[in-house]
Formats: structure tokens, C-alpha cells, sequence
């Protein structure tokens, strides 16, 4: 546990720390009248990341510690789901797995599934049927996305995005973003924000997964049956490196099914349990079949395009 004491969370400490952690690729789009918008949330940052550093990463710890010495009310801690951020201080990237994009096509659906059914992103092991309801990523709105300006290319005016987001300036609601700080009130604003996703697929063909663009990890959790699950987060990421045809992308778990949990740790607690699921990690591969409580069918069917990216300029398996 001492790693975990030693942890401290680094804060954004000005706007411009806020942009290069939440939109640097998009620095060009930044308009002075999203300014307070900008700052609202930029300070819902600091005031998110201060409250995690001063209370909740050393109540985690605490409990985390309950748990692994085997103190009174350790079980409860467990039974709670255990403390997932203290959890990834322990494990670090023991939690980090390497997969085939192309094979990480399902993920949570948690559409039609009560609020108060879904598991707590503060937990590290899920109760419920959750990992029975899957979505085909392959047909999800983000593939789509950046197929369509793949194919599209040369002339962005005949994307899905570029009309829908045409038809909002028409209508008088210009899409923005108050984290991106961007504001799509023209045309030339709207094909200059669709080439920064092209070039940032572009860039990936050419250089590989680069784990230091984009704020968050691709977070994934384990099933019951000990298989891979996309969550939330990285999804227009992972759609470039499906889309490019990439040999392999690193996922942080941020979750595991309790009953996988039960299985693989068989009784063990603290450090000894820890240990058993880094183990069992490295045998957890994506899962590829639809989930018994799916809430939308689609077609097995699918054809990936051509790889794009040579085997040999592949770092991001290196």
C-alpha cells in the first residue's frame, strides 16, 4: 500500500493546463466567446481532482486497508464493490491488457437499463446482469463517424456529421462545447473540426497508438465469463484503430464482474487476491458474441477494410 499513500493526483493549475488536458487537438477551434463556459468547467476540474486528492483517494485507501489487513468492516468493504481508484493505485498497469481493436466489438448497453440497477464507476467489482447486455460497436454511431470521413475524405461536405451539423447552424443552434472550448457557427469551423479528426486518424495510421493523446484510458470491464467489455471512454479512438486495422491497442480493466471476482480470487483477500487477478488478466480476451439481454440485434455479417497501417510499423505492440 505504500505506492498508494505516495500517489498524488496532479491538478490543472491554469486554462491552459485545462486545454492541453481536455481538447489540445482542437487548440485551433477555440473560441474567446466559449470563455466562461471554458472556466465553468475548468473549474469543476479543479474542484473534482482537489476533492479526490485531499478526501476521497485517502478515504479509499483507508478502506482499501480495512480490506487488506482483514480488519472489521473489511468484508463490508468488499461486499461494496472495494474502491476502485485505490484498487488501480495498487495495480497500476498490472490492470493494462492488449487487445486486437478489431475483436473489441462489444461494449455496455445501458440503454432501457434502470439508473439505479447500473454499478457505481467508484466500484471495482459490478453486481447485476450488466455484461449480458452488450452493443455491436461496429454499427455504433462512432465507426460510423469515422468511416464516413474516411470515405469521405476529399469532400467532408457529404458526411452524416457535416449535414447534422450544418442543419443545427441553419436552425439557429450552432454545436459547441464547453470543454473543447469550440464553437461550430460556420461551415469553415464545422470542415475544419472534421479535418482534426481526419489528421488525428491519419496520425495513427502512420505512427501508431499513441496513449498520451486523449484524457482517458480505454476503459473495458470483465464479465462473468472472465471476457472483455468496452465501457466508456476512448470509443472514437478505438473506432480509428478498428477502422485503420491496428494489430493491438492497450485497455485499462476499470471493472470486473463479481463473479468473476469469486472465481478467480477463491476466498483470498488483500495482496494474495490482488495478485490472483493480475494473473487472470492476462488470459481475459475480448468477447465476440451478442449478450443474452441485448437491446438492439445486429447483423453477424461485417467486413473490415483493408488494413492500412504496415505490420512492421505497428509500435504500439512493440
Amino acid at each position: 500500500m505504500s505506492n498508494l499513500k505516495n500517489q498524488k493526483t496532479r491538478l490543472p493549475v491554469s486554462m491552459d493546463a485545462f486545454h492541453a488536458f481536455h481538447a489540445f487537438d482542437f487548440a485551433s477551434l477555440h473560441d474567446p466567446r466559449m470563455r466562461w463556459q471554458i472556466l465553468r468547467a475548468w473549474l469543476q476540474v479543479v474542484t473534482r481532482e482537489a476533492f479526490q486528492t485531499k478526501i476521497g483517494i485517502p478515504l479509499e485507501m483507508a478502506l482499501l486497508t480495512l480490506w487488506e489487513q482483514g480488519l472489521p468492516g473489511g468484508q463490508v468493504v468488499e461486499r461494496l464493490g472495494l474502491p476502485r481508484r485505490a484498487v488501480e493505485c495498487c495495480l497500476g498497469d498490472a490492470l493494462v491488457v492488449h487487445v486486437d481493436p478489431r475483436k473489441l466489438i462489444r461494449s455496455t448497453d445501458w440503454r432501457g437499463y434502470p439508473h439505479i440497477k447500473r454499478p457505481s464507476s467508484s466500484a471495482f467489482i459490478w453486481d447485476g446482469d450488466w455484461d449480458h447486455r452488450r452493443r455491436d460497436l461496429r454499427y455504433g454511431s462512432r465507426y460510423r463517424f469515422i468511416s464516413d470521413i474516411d470515405v469521405h475524405r476529399d469532400n467532408l461536405k457529404q458526411t452524416e456529421r457535416f449535414r447534422s451539423l450544418s442543419k443545427r447552424l441553419e436552425t439557429g443552434r450552432p454545436w459547441s462545447s464547453h470543454q473543447q472550448g469550440v464553437l461550430l457557427d460556420s461551415e469553415e469551423r464545422i470542415l475544419a473540426y472534421l479535418r482534426i479528426y481526419l489528421e488525428f486518424l491519419d496520425g495513427m495510421a502512420t505512427h501508431g497508438f499513441d496513449t498520451s493523446r486523449g484524457k482517458d484510458d480505454l476503459g473495458v470491464a470483465i464479465t462473468r465469463e472472465g471476457r472483455i467489455l468496452k465501457i466508456n471512454r476512448g470509443l472514437h479512438r478505438l473506432a480509428m484503430a478498428q477502422r485503420i486495422g491496428l494489430r493491438s491497442v492497450p485497455v485499462r480493466v476499470k471493472a470486473v464482474h463479481r463473479i468473476w471476482w469469486q472465481r478467480v480470487t477463491d476466498g483470498a483477500v488483500g495482496a494474495a487476491a490482488l495478485a490472483r487477478v493480475q494473473t487472470a488478466l492476462a488470459h481475459c480476451h475480448p468477447e465476440d458474441e451478442p449478450g443474452k439481454q441485448d437491446p438492439v440485434a445486429t447483423p453477424e455479417a461485417f467486413d473490415w477494410p483493408v488494413p492500412r497501417l504496415p505490420t512492421n510499423l505497428s509500435k504500439e505492440t512493440e
